[in-house]
């Protein structure tokens, strides 16, 4: 069997960890909740929750990664004799698979703004109109790039592959996030959105739905439950402190998150500003690929010449935002071929990627009935329930012990901690209940 990865640095695998977090939901989905729910109030809730509810789950993924070295299927078979734990880890590599299979359409029309961001000047009006048609045509040749660009990464490995380009394309998401931060906020417009964005409303603190929305922005924008996190945990040297680099992870994907309403609601009311309609008929800030690839774009369209340099940084920012994520996405069906079918990484990624084409393919094709299908079997079913599971397996059915012994190899003095005085008893009673009433409520 070959010599498996490693991350050979704690930046590297923090970039990692978080550009997996770090996804096209922190940046279309979060600011719109935070305008919608009180301003500031939700940063706080979402803050509060997110080192309350996310935080333990993700301790849970990167425990059992790392004490096991292995794929979510091994590891998740390793704490049990149990056929459970094994199909457990196979729902999640068929789980985080038609999620990948989604996201690279969307991904690609990230992929598809940018060129036409980029050739406007000199392209004929056929061709940009091409690139941003939604045809059958453009999402599969975007998808199959979106795909591509992803493989290409994912194929290098640990740490030529996922740790090199991390390093390099989440500092680059910052710079770009900052530079577009400080352009907008003296655009016309931007001061009504900060205020929007950062005035809180705390009597809407205790209101049972912005509290549900905030759990579920919290546990989900940080990619819980399948297996990308527990992968990339086992790739981490046994000689990181886990809880502390666990809160680094979580600081990161939060100021992300954060960082990106600073940009997006200013710039939706400068649109505003400018005649562009940001309220949908509920009165609610418009959201996610209508905030996209509707509001901004005509932005864009509306200051000048510059807006085209605007545009072209903005979805070159959306297109690593996509694709930090979907390498973590993909290397964990890779991991479970490579290493429990001992299949060439290679082949493995071949044979994934392919196979996830195909479905994005089958969803292009019926676009109207799948493509919210899929989201919602996925997102809304059998995430929770997957991170329902790894609560399960770390609180319950792993041996204490064991998982005390783990934690110990980088710190000694772990059982003297306060971590561990509140962690194991957390994730085994009050984070499932939480999940479970998120669930409960998602389906209801």
């Amino acid at each position: 069997m070959a010599i498996r990865g490693e991350f050979s640095s704690r930046i590297g695998f923090i970039l990692a960890a978080a550009g997996s977090a770090v996804g096209l939901g922190n940046i279309w989905g979060f600011p719109t909740q935070v305008a919608s729910n009180g301003g500031a109030a939700f940063v706080l809730v979402y803050l509060l929750l997110a080192f309350a509810l996310a935080y333990p789950v993700l301790m849970a993924e990167l425990v059992i990664g790392r004490a096991h070295r292995a794929n979510m299927v091994d590891s998740l078979g390793k704490i049990t004799s149990n056929p459970l734990g094994r199909l457990t880890g196979l729902c999640g590599c068929v789980t985080v698979s038609l999620i990948l299979a989604f996201y690279a359409i969307v991904g690609g029309w990230m992929i598809a703004y940018f060129a036409e961001s980029l050739t406007r000047p000199v392209a004929s009006a056929a061709l940009n109109e091409w690139f941003t048609s939604y045809s059958l045509s453009s999402n599969l040749v975007f998808c199959a790039l979106f795909l591509s660009l992803t493989s290409y990464i994912v194929l290098g490995g640990v740490k030529a592959g996922i740790e090199r380009w991390s390093v390099r394309l989440m500092p680059t998401l910052f710079i770009l996030m900052l530079a577009l931060i400080v352009y907008v906020s003296f655009q016309p417009g931007a001061s009504e959105g900060w205020a929007a964005y950062l005035v809180p409303d705390f009597s809407r603190v205790l209101n049972p739905d912005l509290l549900i929305d905030a759990m579920g922005q919290a546990f989900f924008s940080m990619s819980l439950g399948v297996g990308t996190m527990l992968v990339y945990g086992s790739y981490m040297s046994k000689k990181e402190d886990l809880p502390s680099i666990g809160a680094a992870v979580a600081l990161v994907d939060i100021g992300v998150a954060i960082i990106a309403g600073m940009l997006i609601i200013p710039a939706m009311y400068v649109a505003l500003n400018n005649g562009i309609e940001i309220f949908a008929a509920n009165g609610e800030l418009i959201a996610g690929d209508q905030l996209i690839f509707t509001v901004l774009p005509a932005l864009f369209d509306t200051i000048g010449p510059v807006g085209l340099i605007v545009s072209i940084v903005f979805f070159a920012l959306m297109v690593i935002a996509a694709v930090t994520s979907s390498i973590s996405m993909l290397e964990v069906p890779v991991a479970y071929l490579s290493e429990s079918r001992n299949l060439p990484r290679r082949q493995s990624v071949l044979i994934v990627a392919l196979t996830i084409f195909a479905a994005s393919a089958l969803i292009i094709f019926n676009f109207s009935t799948l493509f919210g299908l899929v989201i919602t079997l996925t997102t809304k079913y059998s995430q929770p329930l997957l991170g329902f599971a790894l609560c399960i397996f770390a609180g319950w059915v792993w041996k204490r012990n064991d998982i005390l012994a783990e934690l110990k190899l980088s710190t000694p003095d772990m059982e003297h901690r306060l971590f561990w005085r509140i962690w194991p008893w957390y994730v085994k009673f009050v984070c499932p209940l939480v999940i479970l009433i998120m669930f409960f409520r998602s389906v209801v």
